[in-house]
């Protein structure tokens, strides 16, 4: 294993990280956005416009490639993973983290929002929006703050140029 400069930290080997990645995706997005929408839904599609059942595909596809491209950003970038008993040893700026700080909860929501436009069922655009109220409160009061600990003024300065919930037009330039 290697040491990080200064720290004397040793770093989370890359293939570590990536099984701790892959089990947190499994257990926290898997089950918020796919085993609790099946248990209120039973898959079960009921009528819905051809239109809202595309853009419901869409959102699903979408949301799903962003998720594993975020996740993939804290095996590769941050050496870690997203899960709190397993962060990242280096802040993730990067990538789609240059246009918007929480790119995994907006992923998350929009499969959960096209899931119920695929489907046909409000009932999940409900749980969508309580499950997104859910996510701005840990992100404010658990994860934030977590954040300032551990990095600084390097998330500091992060946080200032990128956007919690709504992605910037162009990437921010990195510059800490």
């Amino acid at each position: 294993m290697r040491r990080s400069r200064g720290s004397g930290r040793r770093l989370v080997p890359k293939a570590r990280a990536a099984i701790g990645s892959a089990l947190f995706l499994v257990v926290a997005p898997g089950v918020v956005a796919g085993l609790i929408p099946w248990a209120i839904t039973d898959w079960r599609m009921d009528d819905a416009p051809l239109a809202l059942r595309l853009a419901g595909a869409a959102l699903i596809g979408g949301g799903v490639g962003f998720l594993l491209y975020a996740f993939a950003r804290f095996v590769i970038e941050g050496r870690g993973t997203p899960a709190p008993v397993a962060p990242p040893e280096r802040l993730v700026i990067g990538g789609i983290y240059r246009y918007v700080r929480n790119p995994m909860y907006l992923a998350v929501c929009s499969l959960i929002v096209g899931q119920a436009l695929l489907l046909g069922r409000p009932i999940l655009l409900a749980y969508a929006a309580a499950i997104g109220a859910m996510f701005f409160c840990f992100v404010r009061l658990c994860e934030e703050p977590r954040l300032r600990a551990q990095f600084g003024e390097g998330y500091e300065a992060y946080r200032r140029a990128v956007p919690s919930w709504v992605p910037r037009r162009h990437p921010w330039d990195g510059n800490l």
